[in-house]
């Protein structure tokens, strides 16, 4: 069979959330089914890295991914005529964009619907055509997939599929994640805040992630306690919104955040491996992917206490609400002063992890792959 994927988030040193998960799973299919052919359509020059086995064929769009308008003469043009030149049988999109006019049968992932609770943190033709293409590609896909129990429940309320459509693919963890000697972590303390014990958030910068809650219970929780702790925020801006300067610039601690913007891989395992604990309050994931990296580095979370968080989280993570500064605040207090508490999410931590890998992940999205092909 020929199989054509859409991997415009495979991108060398830019990977995120949706572009480790078509990374990890992707390596490991092409290189356990030689069987199949996989046609693999990019929107800009593509890296060697990323043609994992020799039953790839690359091949890049006229017309990168890069904006609305673009998105949809990508995926309603040009790629349809891509899967008509190849005689491709199936079109398999891990990262929700996808076709609607082609008579070929597609397997999709949609790994949340955050633009449909929360439309107005997205620019407005970016919503527009989340709201709308993405909606008509989950009705009209073969087979769909998504990344928790929450995400597919989400789904099924807001979009009125049947839940025997939608398979649950948890993400996994990169292996480099594992948990540091303590040598490496006296040094990566003193090279990143003088030595001074800290938080750390990974993430991009983007109004859902709700970074201004975090800066404010942060800021919050330093006034009340006095603690000479600091926050480490990796990540960089996503779309427009000058909130997070706006309460950085109001904050009594400000100095006691420190941005680094997009880090390697190498240097994330160091910093996440370090700290007293991830901070990842967000107002909706889908899944989270670091928690499961921090649980692999015997690092706590404090993580909200609603959406995909308590489901991959579990009992190794302070659960707290992410509309409210009080409750995170308490979060940063709990994990900075209760050692016992700590040392439990953490053990807590080494039982849950267990349940994630890319392994597991691509061993699910080939299923729905594979049933696919065979309808």
């Amino acid at each position: 069979m020929r199989i054509a994927v859409n991997t415009q988030l495979l991108l060398k040193n830019r990977l995120e959330g949706l572009g480790y998960f078509t990374h990890e799973t992707l390596k490991r299919i092409t290189q356990q089914h030689p069987e199949h052919e996989f046609i693999f359509i990019f929107d800009r020059p593509w890296d060697d890295e990323f043609i994992y086995s020799n039953n790839i064929i690359p091949v890049k769009t006229s017309i990168p991914s890069r904006h609305p308008i673009l998105w949809y003469l990508r995926f309603q043009l040009l790629i349809p005529r891509i899967l008509k030149k190849y005689q491709a049988d199936l079109f398999v999109s891990t990262d929700g964009w996808s076709i609607t006019n082609s008579s070929i049968k597609t397997y999709n992932v949609i790994h949340d619907i955050e633009f449909v609770h929360r439309p107005k943190k997205f620019p407005f033709l970016v919503r527009t055509y989340f709201n709308h293409y993405f909606k008509k590609t989950a009705l009209q896909s073969t087979g769909l997939g998504t990344v928790s129990e929450f995400s597919k429940t989400d789904m099924v309320k807001a979009w009125n599929i049947l839940p025997s459509k939608i398979d649950v693919i948890y993400n996994g963890s990169n292996e480099v994640y594992t948990p540091l000697m303590p040598d490496e972590i006296e040094k990566t303390i003193q090279e990143t805040t003088q030595g001074i014990p800290y938080f750390i958030y990974i993430g991009s910068l983007n109004p859902r992630k709700n970074i201004e809650g975090m800066l404010l219970g942060f800021d919050q929780y330093k006034q009340q306690t006095k603690l000479t702790h600091k926050l480490v925020i990796v990540g960089e801006k996503m779309w427009h919104d000058q909130s997070i300067e706006k309460i950085y610039e109001r904050m009594h601690s400000k100095s006691d955040v420190i941005f680094l913007g997009r880090q390697t891989t190498e240097s994330l395992h160091k910093l996440l491996g370090s700290a007293v604990a991830l901070v990842l309050v967000s107002h909706l994931e889908g899944f989270g992917i670091p928690i499961i990296e921090a649980m692999n580095c015997d690092v706590p979370v404090i993580c909200s206490n609603s959406t995909a968080m308590p489901e991959v989280a579990g009992n190794a993570g302070y659960l707290a609400d992410p509309n409210s500064v009080e409750s995170i605040a308490q979060g940063f207090e709990k994990l900075a002063t209760d050692t016992g508490y700590r040392d439990q999410l953490i053990a807590n931590g080494r039982n849950q992890r267990n349940k994630f890998s890319w392994d597991t992940s691509a061993e699910k999205l080939w299923v729905g792959i594979d049933k696919c092909l065979k309808l």
